[in-house]
């Protein structure tokens, strides 16, 4: 992994005097000495940058809705040109106070066990090596800041939990999720005990890291801890996504934040308000960010606003619209996040608290070959992966390069339901390569753009 270098620094520090899990210093990096690793170190995890993330809701990615049935569909998210698979959280879900269906995959009752309804332990490390063998990195879903009210650590170490002026156990204040109990991080044992349970999977099911749920809710010390105790256990690049939008996780070591501003600006350029708001979107999430290697995981649709707000046609206006928004989410100095379905043009909002399973019957095609060319080309341009972003947009037309010393790419993306014409920027002007068909493009003056079209442009 490419380290920030007050990390490196931080690392250096702690990790003199770093021991195992039983050792005073408790603000070392705590390596487990009792887990032996299992598997073989994985090679190919993608630098950042270079990372398609693709989520896995496994009680809707298969009629099963087991890993064994989600590994007989790895070969799909592969053709896809996903890199990096993303799997829910895979734990026992809490039965008290549950929030309805088969209960929240979000309110965990045992952070190192597998749930009964996806498999087993044994079941996860075999879909970890059939990813690994495919090229595939796998990610994990980790819930550190509440648990389920049946979670163990609620009678074995109360002392673990936040409480009221009465001392009661709380729910996590002003979220509504009252299926979880709230995580008292001032603690050191629960600290400890947390990264424990994270360092657990990395050991027993040898995946490549984590995607953190609800991180701005939890405390930049801790993951600072956390982070660094991952990434020491393996010898290869661990990826860390934090599903947060403060900037501080950067400093913590995490390679990603998500871009929750940027998809509700999607959404709202959707309904009409300027499309240079994107612009301004983009701007804030990277103001502060002096990393070029760090980058902003954006998407069109997740599992939160999938069930929440709609579908990506639902959102954007039909099949055209949802990938006018997508070539900008996923291009715009980005790492593409892709919700299983979207890709197949899937019309169903999905259910994570009961199982909905997909019905890959209804698979677009065209839609999915579409995705495929527009990730192919991202995987291989070294303008879209790394290069300098630069903005271009109108009132109606999101418009941006990305430049590398190799070469320019610009995007051209309608998000009106009509046709829009677009004044070319004199610095644009002249002859381009259209990336997807390889087609040459003679900007001029003023390009019409059809509804909800998109030009993808190289040089």
């Amino acid at each position: 992994m490419k380290k920030n270098i007050f990390l490196f620094f931080a690392l250096f520090i702690t990790g003199v005097f770093a021991s195992c899990k039983n050792d005073d210093d408790n603000n070392g990096i705590l390596i487990n000495s009792d887990y032996e690793l299992y598997g073989s170190v994985f090679n190919e995890v993608p630098d950042p940058e270079d990372a398609v993330i693709y989520q896995v809701n496994l009680r809707a990615f298969t009629e099963q809705g087991t890993i064994n049935a989600a590994a007989e569909r790895l070969d799909h998210i592969k053709e896809l040109g996903a890199n990096v698979v993303y799997l829910m959280p895979i734990y026992p879900v809490g039965i008290e106070r549950s929030a309805g269906g088969l209960g929240s995959p979000y309110a965990v009752r045992n952070y190192k066990a597998v749930n009964d309804e996806f498999g087993t332990l044994e079941d996860l490390q075999a879909f970890v090596e059939k990813a690994h063998d495919l090229n595939l990195s796998v990610v994990l879903d980790w819930v550190a800041n509440h648990t389920s009210w049946d979670n163990n650590w609620i009678t074995e170490h109360p002392e673990y939990y936040a409480t009221n002026e009465n001392g009661d156990m709380i729910a996590p204040p002003d979220t509504g999720w009252n299926d979880v109990a709230q995580l008292d991080f001032e603690n050191q044992d629960l600290q400890d005990a947390m990264i424990d349970a994270m360092s657990y999977w990395v050991y027993n099911a040898n995946i490549d890291g984590f995607r953190c749920d609800a991180a701005d809710f939890v405390p930049e010390g801790f993951w600072t801890r956390a982070v660094s105790t991952i990434d020491q256990i393996k010898d290869q690049e661990m990826l860390m996504l934090a599903e947060g939008g403060e900037q501080r996780h950067l400093r913590s070591g995490f390679d990603f934040i998500f871009g929750f501003n940027f998809f509700q600006t999607l959404e709202a350029v959707h309904n009409g308000e300027p499309v240079t708001n994107i612009q301004t979107a983009q701007a804030q999430e990277y103001e502060n960010v002096y990393d070029d290697d760090k980058r902003v995981v954006r998407y069109t649709t997740n599992h939160d606003v999938n069930l929440s707000d709609g579908t990506p046609q639902e959102l954007f206006g039909g099949i055209d619209g949802s990938l006018a928004a997508f070539v900008v989410a996923a291009y715009m100095k980005s790492v593409p996040m892709i919700y299983n379905g979207q890709e197949i043009a899937y019309d169903q909002r999905l259910e994570f608290f009961t199982k909905t399973p997909i019905d890959w019957s209804q698979a677009n095609e065209e839609v999915y070959q579409e995705y495929q060319q527009l990730i192919d080309f991202r995987k291989n341009s070294s303008a879209i992966e790394e290069g300098t972003y630069s903005g271009y947009s109108s009132d109606n037309v999101a418009a941006f390069t990305m430049k590398s010393e190799e070469e320019t790419v610009l995007v051209i993306s309608n998000f009106r339901d009509q046709e829009s014409a677009y004044i070319i920027p004199q610095q644009l002007a002249g002859e381009w390569q259209n990336a997807l068909d390889e087609a040459s493009v003679n900007l001029e003056s003023q390009i019409n753009l059809a509804p909800y079209s998109y030009l993808v442009l190289r040089k």
